[in-house]
C-alpha cells in the first residue's frame, strides 16, 4: 500500500483555557499520564461498590463532573483540577493518584457535594459563616466569624455536623470558581470576640478535624487567607496552623491586626471597597 493511500488517523485536539495555557511541560505530561489512570484510581476509589460498572461512572468534583472513560481532553477544567493533585504532591503521580483516589472516596462516602443544600440550624450557625464578595482577580471570599456565637458546645459540639456544615460552606464556594479562569479562593478568618475560653476540647477537636479534611481532600484551592482581629493573647492561633498545612500552603496565610482601618489597609490592596463589608473597612454592605 502506497503510505499515502494509508488510512488518516485523527488525533483530538486538547481543548485549552486561560488556567491550562499557564501548565508548564514537565505539569502537562503529569496531567496526560495521571488522566490515563483514572480507571483504575475510580475502581480503586469504588472498590466497595456491588456493580462495578456504576464504579466507572462520572462523577461530581467541586461542580466539575469528573468522566473516567474521557480523561478531561474535551474538558479543560479537569485538568485545571487533576494539576491541583499533582501539585500537591509534587508532581508526583503516583502519590496524587493516590490521593485522587482517596478524595473521590470520602466524597462518596460523606456526600461532600450534597452538604452545600443541607439545612442547618440558623441559630447555631447562621452567624458564624459567610461566603460573600470576590478580590480583585475575581475569587470568592469565604468568611469564617469564630465569634459569631458563643455558644460553643452548640457549634462544635456535634463535631460531624460541625463538619458538614463547614465542609458545605467551602463546597458553596466552589460553586463560584468557574475552573476556566478562576481556580482558588480567598478565606478570612475573623476571631473577634474569641477568647482563651473558646479553646475547648470540642472546639480544637473539629478544628484539627476540618484542618485535616482541607488539606487530604481540596488541594490547591487557596490563594490567599486572612487572619484578623486576632487578640495579642492569641496570636499563636496563627502558629497553630502550621503542623496541619503543607510549607507552600503556609506561605498563603497572613496575620493582620484589629479593627476596619488596619484590616482595611491590608485587605483593600486585594479586594475592592465595594466588594469588603464595611466592619472590615469596605464599603460593602456585607453580613
Amino acid at each position: 500500500m502506497n503510505p499515502t493511500d494509508a488510512p488518516s488517523t485523527t488525533v483530538e485536539p486538547e481543548l485549552e483555557s486561560p488556567l491550562t495555557k499557564a501548565f508548564t511541560p514537565a505539569e502537562w505530561d503529569a496531567v496526560k499520564e495521571l488522566r490515563t489512570a483514572l480507571p483504575l484510581i475510580f475502581g480503586e476509589a469504588f472498590k466497595d461498590l456491588k456493580d462495578e460498572a456504576t464504579a466507572l461512572e462520572p462523577v461530581e468534583i467541586w461542580g466539575v463532573s469528573l468522566d473516567p472513560n474521557k480523561g478531561g481532553i474535551d474538558d479543560p477544567r479537569i485538568s485545571v483540577i487533576l494539576v491541583k493533585f499533582l501539585r500537591a504532591r509534587n508532581l508526583n503521580v503516583d502519590e496524587a493518584t493516590k490521593m485522587l483516589a482517596e478524595t473521590l472516596k470520602w466524597r462518596h462516602t460523606f456526600k461532600a457535594a450534597e452538604t452545600a443544600d443541607e439545612e442547618f440550624p440558623d441559630d447555631v450557625f447562621g452567624k458564624i459563616g459567610y461566603v460573600y464578595g470576590k478580590d480583585k482577580g475575581g475569587r470568592p471570599i469565604t468568611y469564617n466569624v469564630y465569634g459569631g456565637n458563643s455558644d460553643l458546645e452548640a457549634v462544635f459540639g456535634d463535631t460531624e455536623r460541625f463538619l458538614r456544615w463547614r465542609v458545605g460552606l467551602m463546597e458553596k464556594g466552589l460553586r463560584l470558581i468557574d475552573f476556566i479562569n478562576i481556580d482558588s479562593m480567598v478565606q478570612v478568618h475573623d476571631y473577634d470576640g474569641v477568647g482563651m475560653s473558646s479553646r475547648t476540647a470540642a472546639s480544637k477537636k473539629a478544628a484539627a478535624d476540618a484542618s485535616k479534611i482541607f488539606q487530604d481532600y481540596y488541594p490547591e484551592l487557596l490563594h490567599k487567607k486572612y487572619f484578623i482581629n486576632v487578640p495579642a493573647l492569641m496570636a499563636w492561633v496563627f502558629w497553630a496552623f502550621k503542623p496541619f498545612v503543607s510549607s507552600q500552603t503556609f506561605a498563603k496565610l497572613q496575620m493582620v491586626g484589629r479593627g476596619p482601618e488596619t484590616i482595611a489597609k491590608e485587605l483593600l490592596p486585594a479586594i475592592d471597597k465595594s466588594e469588603l463589608p464595611k466592619r472590615y473597612g469596605g464599603e460593602a454592605e456585607g453580613f
